[in-house]
């Protein structure tokens, strides 16, 4: 199996009340929006920092709409055991065409999370019609739409570009990349939340059986929007504190237009 080079780990950030930002694979804005533009990301999105989900202050410092979040958060034991009741039974996802409400990618390059999550970010909403003309970004897409599933896993692990590019992004954060066995008990996995076609709030994750539909969203939301917040990242925050867990320790970006 491929293995890419783990992503860095930064210092920690202090978000609003209990939602503290401590990273573990890096989640870091101008990384993330540095290897998404090399790809083929228009100069007219970039990656924000949200600093809270329900400070209305700080979230209305990120432009909007919002087309997607990017969160990374660890493997807690109430997460584990929600991902074996959820996935259960399922089957492998092995849908294609362009009739999918959205795009998925089954992950099977090692530590290659951050690059998966990223590629549900930006090739799914409306932020997939915005790509760069004749740009591996578009060229995966294209490719990758009429492709069941381990063809897509291919297709991503046949392009030295995004190979190139994720090592370049790797080595570009702000603090040394671990090694494999740290990235290994580091336990962070990246979820990307994004609107799909059938305005329904998507949950995709590359470690999952396939997407998750978490329920239909207003037309008017995007996915800041407090219903898509309630069904998606907020839901896992409720999760573990239900539970009695330590309050949860994560990182969060939105895919928004960029700001002036």
């Amino acid at each position: 199996m491929k293995t890419f080079i783990p992503l860095g780990i930064p210092p920690v950030i202090s978000m609003v009340a209990r939602e503290l930002n401590q990273n573990t694979l890096e989640n870091n804005p101008e990384v993330m929006t540095q290897l998404a533009s090399r790809l083929g990301l228009p100069p007219s999105l970039a990656f924000h920092d949200v600093y809270s989900l329900s400070e209305p202050s700080l979230l209305s410092l990120i432009p909007r709409p919002a087309y997607a979040l990017l969160v990374t958060i660890p493997m807690t034991p109430t997460w584990n055991e929600l991902r074996k009741t959820e996935d259960g039974s399922r089957e492998i996802y092995s849908g294609s065409g362009p009739q999918e409400p959205v795009i998925w990618f089954k992950q099977t390059i090692g530590h290659a999370c951050g690059l998966i999550g990223l590629l549900h970010s930006v090739l799914n909403g409306p932020a997939a019609e915005m790509i760069t003309q004749k740009s591996e970004l578009q060229r995966l897409l294209k490719e990758a739409i009429p492709l069941k599933t381990m063809e897509r896993a291919k297709l991503l692990e046949d392009s030295d570009v995004l190979e190139a590019a994720h090592h370049a992004a790797a080595v570009a954060g702000d603090t040394e990349a671990p090694d494999v066995g740290t990235a290994e008990r580091l336990g962070n996995h990246f979820i990307a939340f994004v609107k799909g076609k059938d305005g329904h709030l998507w949950e995709l994750e590359g470690n999952r059986k396939g997407p998750l539909d978490r329920g239909p969203l207003g037309e008017s939301d995007d996915v800041l929007s407090e219903k898509a917040l309630e069904m998606g990242i907020k839901r896992y925050v409720k999760l573990e504190e239900e539970a009695g867990g330590k309050e949860l320790r994560f990182s969060c970006l939105a895919l928004a237009p960029k700001q002036e």
